[in-house]
Formats: C-alpha cells, sequence, structure tokens
C-alpha cells in the first residue's frame, strides 16, 4: 500500500511542489523552535550527517561509478554545496536567534528576484522593463519587513542583525540556484549525494568553532525532535519531491512554486509559534509576491 501510495504522488508534480514549499516553510519555524535547544552549527553539522547516513548506503555504487564526471568540477561541488547546503542554513539558523520566523520566511522570497538578476549578470539573461519593476517592488517588500515597517529604521540604519543575516542567506542561496545552469552532467540523485557529503565536510570547522567558543548546546529531546525533522523532510524528501516536480514540469514552471515559501512559512510561524503577524507583515508580503508576479509574468 505504501508504494502504491509513493507511485501515486510521484505522478503528481503540483502536489509534490507544494508539499516541498510547504517544507521549506517549515524550515525557518523549525529554526525558531530550535533556539535554546540545540545551536545553529550544531544543526547545520548534524542535519547533513543525518541526510549523509540516509544517503551512503543507498547512492554509493551510484556516486562511484560517476565519480568520472564528479572529480573534474570538484571545485565547483565544493563551491555549491558551501553556498547552498552549508552557508545558507548556517546564515538562517543564527538569524533565528534574532529574529521572528515570519521576518525569516518573508525575505525568502527575495531570492526568485536575485536569482532573475544573478542571471543576468553572470549569463547575460535578457529581463523586460516588467520584471525589472517586479524586481524593485519586491525589494520594497523585504526592506519593509526588515525595517519593521518604521521609516526611521531606514534613516539610522538600525537594521535587526538576525534579518540582516537572512538577507545574506538568500544571497548565497541565489548564487547557487543560478550556477545549477553549469551543474556536471550527472543524475540528480547522485549530484545532490555530493553536495550532501562536502556539505557535512564544510560544516565541521562551524560546529568546531562553536565548541571553542563554549556556545555549542547539543540537543535535548525537542533539539532532537527538531533535527529529525530538518533532516528527514527540508534536507532530503523536499529535494527528491522537486527533483521529481522539475522532471513533470520542467524548471520554469517548477520554480514559481517558491513563491509559496514565504505563505507558508509566515502562516506556520502565526499557527505553531503564537507570533504576531502585523500589519507591515501583510503589507511585505503583499509587496514580495505582487513583485514576483511581475517579474515572472510571461516568462
Amino acid at each position: 500500500m505504501l508504494r502504491a501510495l509513493w507511485s501515486w504522488l510521484f505522478g503528481r508534480p503540483f502536489l509534490l511542489l507544494v508539499l516541498t514549499m510547504l517544507m521549506w516553510g517549515g524550515n525557518a519555524v523549525a529554526s525558531r523552535l530550535a533556539v535554546g535547544h540545540i545551536s545553529p552549527m550544531a544543526l547545520t553539522c548534524l542535519r547533513w550527517l543525518g541526510v549523509c547516513a540516509i544517503l551512503a548506503p543507498l547512492m554509493r555504487r551510484q556516486v562511484v561509478a560517476e565519480l568520472p564526471a564528479l572529480l573534474p568540477r570538484w571545485r565547483y561541488i565544493v563551491m555549491m554545496a558551501a553556498f547552498g547546503f552549508t552557508v545558507f542554513n548556517a546564515l538562517m539558523y543564527a538569524a533565528a536567534h534574532h529574529t521572528s520566523a515570519v521576518n525569516l520566511t518573508i525575505l525568502q522570497g527575495s531570492v526568485p528576484v536575485l536569482v532573475l538578476l544573478g542571471s543576468l549578470i553572470w549569463f547575460g539573461t535578457r529581463i523586460r522593463l516588467v520584471q525589472i519593476l517586479g524586481m524593485a517592488v519586491t525589494l520594497v517588500g523585504v526592506v519593509t519587513v526588515a525595517a519593521r515597517g518604521e521609516i526611521e529604521t531606514l534613516a539610522t540604519l538600525a537594521l535587526n542583525i538576525g534579518d540582516v543575516w537572512m538577507m545574506a542567506a538568500c544571497v548565497f542561496y541565489a548564487a547557487y540556484t543560478v550556477a545549477l545552469r553549469k551543474r556536471p552532467p550527472v543524475s540528480g540523485f547522485v549530484f545532490f549525494t555530493a553536495m550532501a557529503g562536502v556539505a557535512l565536510v564544510l560544516t565541521l570547522p562551524l560546529l568546531a568553532w562553536e565548541v571553542a567558543r563554549g556556545t555549542v548546546i547539543w540537543p535535548d529531546p525537542r533539539g532532537w525532535a527538531i533535527l529529525v525533522y530538518v533532516a528527514l523532510f527540508p534536507s532530503l524528501l523536499s529535494q527528491i519531491f522537486y527533483m521529481r516536480g522539475v522532471e513533470l514540469i520542467g524548471p520554469g514552471r517548477a520554480g514559481l512554486f517558491v513563491n509559496l515559501v514565504p505563505v507558508f512559512g509566515a502562516m506556520l510561524a502565526v499557527a505553531l509559534l503564537s507570533e504576531p503577524f502585523r500589519l507591515y507583515h501583510a503589507l511585505s508580503l503583499g509587496l514580495v509576491l505582487g513583485g514576483i508576479w511581475l517579474a515572472e509574468r510571461n516568462r
């Protein structure tokens, strides 16, 4: 019965992609729930350790078979793992100690627009006037939530450090997304497994730094529950769902579903964390989604 359910699910790309964005939105909420129960670098490192423990016995032969295509691109794989898996998550989990889950998810709404801008800079992708307008509207939404709806905050440049870290994380993830165009000619599962292994290695110095500073918090029972969720869903299952969704409907159409992350994240933060959803959050969310809609029109 489980196999039949899995087969049924893998034939429905829209459901797969909606579930993916729900899991990604839940990642921001998990980062807030983790505060005081597992430290950011411990969560980042143990997350990829869990993923590698699952993938190693399943993908070992496939990775070994495709090593001739992977090894010449090892610098690229290290960069991709660092930007998309290690730095992005480390910055987001650190930012969660200083800002709300609502802010974390709304700020992620800037990623599609940053990807559009990165494609222009690195690949010369043409951008139409309506896309420029969409980028401007989205950035206004991001600035609105970062400044908490107060112009005085911008005038004094007194931005919350957590929001700054999250915006930096979005820049890294946008660079990762743009660079995916140049990935090695291997299967998606093999490429993901290779990056997960590299991400685990790259997180070890971060964990060592946290231990040396005396700020590491090893997971308590709640921390272990958060870690299991983060490893199984945002790190592993969502990647499988997303790759299958892209396979079924193409990357262009699948990428539009990323716009759901701020929506799901804000809803989960209000429902699970009882975080306040203020007027400036609604205004910012509307601007972010409206800007993305403009930027993606008739692509």
